[in-house]
């Protein structure tokens, strides 16, 4: 955080030894906090209620709550609305990941990720943005997106869409970085970042993850 306060994360996850790992990894690092941990959903939402930490690294399999519905139910708090997801998984094509996304995940990685890119991620959930693992995202979303389309409710405010805003959104969903949709739409990063900011802000969206479950919902993708 920019004021030098340090990021209170909660370690959930039934493995002992993932956690462990976790632990030492921030406890190593200037900037991080361990707020807890917890080894199963249902603890994860008591520790996240009495701590209120900036961010959660979430495990989906766990007995009793998973992390899908813990993330759904932690979502649902007012009072930990501040608190963002990111989810941990071990597989590439883990079904469960865009449920989680659906839940209010801002994001997700694999449990292989290589240290500095989990702390970066860290940061970046806690900051307001959202993780997509690009090496995940377009697989994800070719083995959901038929699926999703026979769901497909568009959003009540998608009207108020510009047409490239939600040309933007379609590129969202496909997993695209703001880099890469300004490379495609021949515009400037500074361009496409307000292009996606002006859609998120259009259709409440919490960051841009949510953005691509709206997009998907909505038939924009």
């Amino acid at each position: 955080m920019t004021d030098g306060t340090p990021l209170r994360v909660l370690l959930v996850d039934d493995q002992d030894l993932v956690r462990l790992g976790l632990r030492t990894l921030l406890d190593a690092e200037d900037g991080f906090e361990v707020a807890g941990e917890a080894a199963d959903g249902l603890t994860a939402l008591e520790v996240a209620a009495a701590t209120v930490p900036d961010v959660v690294l979430m495990d989906i399999r766990m007995p009793g709550v998973d992390g899908i519905e813990a993330t759904r139910r932690l979502a649902a708090r007012p009072e930990l609305a501040a608190t963002r997801v990111i989810v941990l998984t071990t597989f590439e094509r883990d079904e469960y990941v865009f449920e989680a996304l659906r839940a209010g995940a801002s994001g997700f990685l694999l449990k292989d990720t290589p240290p500095a890119r989990l702390l970066e991620a860290i940061r970046t959930v806690a900051d307001g943005g959202s993780l997509l693992a690009p090496s995940v995202t377009r697989t994800l979303i070719a083995e959901f997106v038929a699926e999703e389309r026979r769901a497909t409710a568009p959003h009540p405010h998608l009207g108020e869409l510009t047409a490239r805003e939600r040309e933007v959104v379609g590129l969202v969903a496909e997993g695209l970085s703001n880099q890469e949709i300004a490379e495609r739409l021949v515009l400037s990063p500074a361009t496409a970042r307000t292009h996606v900011s002006r859609a998120m802000v259009k259709l409440g969206a919490r960051d841009r993850a949510q953005l691509v479950v709206f997009a998907y919902r909505s038939g924009l993708a």
